[in-house]
């Protein structure tokens, strides 16, 4: 390919992430938290009133708890205003819920999502694809034949209307509760849209459905909430891809996901985040597993100011197994603070997680874990290994695993490396053909191929192109 066509390839890539609409909203909330903008926001969603008396109680619980900062390494919040965020916002679009034919969506948001591949994510035979623009969804569809079998993908604030029983028993009640964190708390409050996902008995949904959300406008706040129930013998995997343009003024993200993973069921959570370099990416997220199930994170976090993020599994029933796979790139001026967390509770129960974190430029990656095995978990097991890449002398990158072993019959294994990119490595590739660039960009690939080899193709292909761009500093 000629140097032409790879700039013109770079530059397209770029553009699929950078580019920005002018927003158009059918609504918009005023900026801050109090319990005004609470009722306004439920009354335009004209939600039941157990869910705004669950707003309410968060908010309140938002109001008591103070901003985390005792933990060390942990990135400064202190830019986080909330009373300077745009919190809902309820983009142009005729039909409430979102509409099931892509036709049918505004020019601009179509535009929007086009550039980010979504319409070519439904031609390559997706299970279900959905989208969030701002704060609600805009467009969901999931294919026929898994209706047929009673499987349910739609936007959470359809949910809420459609299967109230389910949401009202399962709604941050049993797994991220908001009294969990003071972010959990504000997501209680202010959450709108995100994906709800129902997988009957013995179904197994054997391609993924996915998700794609989009905050587009200056100065706003995001806060979908996922929550997926896989029932007994049941199998799905679920695609999360996130972005959002540069602008100057700081974004907040802080979305929730809960996940019920049924006896003998198998959930897969994937994760491609690429948010802008002003963006402070603030998540909870956690799974309850019964007896044999099996919960699988597997995440790519790029972009940000900052983000705090441990995805959680609760192994609930015996033989209950989690695995994770991470990759977190931080780049000048981020602090890219993430890991796991694991409780073992019951017997005969197994996790293994394998990070991987990669800085540059004066960049900050931190793996901040947690594995608990209780008093009686036996014959229980776990692996973590965390490898660090860095390219200088100015970035930095910690490991901070935890663990808290209260039962003696368990086997339990930790490794960490860190370590910069050797100058033998660089000279041997070089010594093939290879320029300085595409030698330190080699290196990288096989370093996260852990994660790429997890993802279908096309994600997979995105992620080591994201990880290229970041790389080149062509992002943010």
């Amino acid at each position: 390919m000629s140097s032409d066509q790879d700039h013109l390839k770079e530059t397209d890539t770029e553009a699929r992430f950078e580019f920005k609409k002018e927003q158009k909203a059918a609504f918009a909330a005023e900026k801050g938290l109090n319990e005004e903008t609470i009722r306004v926001i439920s009354e335009d969603k004209d939600e039941p009133e157990w869910m705004l008396e669950r707003r309410l109680r968060a908010l309140k619980q938002y109001q008591k708890m103070p901003m985390p900062t005792d933990w060390p390494g942990q990135p400064d919040l202190s830019e986080v205003d909330v009373d300077e965020i745009v919190p809902y916002i309820r983009p142009d679009v005729e039909v409430r819920g979102g509409v099931d034919d892509w036709r049918d969506l505004p020019d601009d948001i179509k535009d929007t999502f086009d550039k980010l591949g979504i319409p070519e994510a439904e031609k390559n035979a997706l299970s279900g694809v959905g989208a969030q623009y701002e704060s609600e969804v805009v467009y969901q569809n999931m294919q026929e034949r898994w209706e047929e079998k009673g499987v349910v993908f739609m936007n959470m604030d359809q949910a809420v209307q459609e299967h109230e029983d389910i949401v009202k028993e399962y709604f941050m009640t049993k797994c991220v509760p908001p009294s969990d964190n003071k972010f959990a708390a504000l997501h209680g409050a202010i959450w709108s849209g995100g994906s709800f996902v129902y997988v009957p008995e013995d179904t197994t949904v054997d391609m993924p459905v996915q998700a794609y959300f989009r905050m587009n406008s200056e100065g706003m706040g995001q806060f979908e909430h996922t929550l997926i129930v896989a029932e007994k013998g049941s199998e799905v995997h679920y695609i999360e891809g996130c972005s959002a343009p540069k602008y100057s003024a700081f974004n907040l993200h802080s979305g929730g996901v809960e996940v019920f993973v049924g006896e003998d069921a198998h959930v897969q959570y994937s994760t491609v985040q690429n948010w802008s370099k002003n963006t402070y990416n603030l998540n909870t997220k956690r799974a309850i597993v019964e007896k044999n199930g099996r919960m699988e994170w597997i995440s790519g976090s790029m972009g940000s100011k900052a983000t705090m993020l441990y995805p959680a599994s609760i192994l609930k029933g015996r033989g209950a197994s989690d695995n994770h796979i991470t990759i977190a790139f931080a780049g000048e001026g981020q602090n890219i603070d993430t890991g796991a967390k694991v409780y073992h509770n019951a017997p005969d129960t197994k996790s293994t997680i394998e990070s991987k974190s990669i800085s540059k430029d004066g960049g900050r990656t931190n793996y901040r874990g947690l594995v608990h095995i209780a008093n009686g978990a036996t014959n229980s097991s776990t692996a973590v290994e965390c490898d660090a890449l860095m390219f200088d002398n100015e970035s930095t990158s910690d490991t901070m695993p935890y663990m808290e072993i209260n039962e003696s019959t368990v086997d339990v294994a930790h490794e960490a490396t860190v370590g910069k990119i050797g100058d033998e490595d660089i000279f041997y590739l070089q010594s093939r053909g290879l320029d300085d660039d595409d030698a330190k960009q080699m290196i990288v690939s096989g370093f996260i191929e852990p994660i790429t080899e997890e993802l279908p193709i096309e994600y997979a292909v995105e992620l080591n192109r994201l990880v290229e761009l970041e790389m080149e500093g062509s992002l943010g």
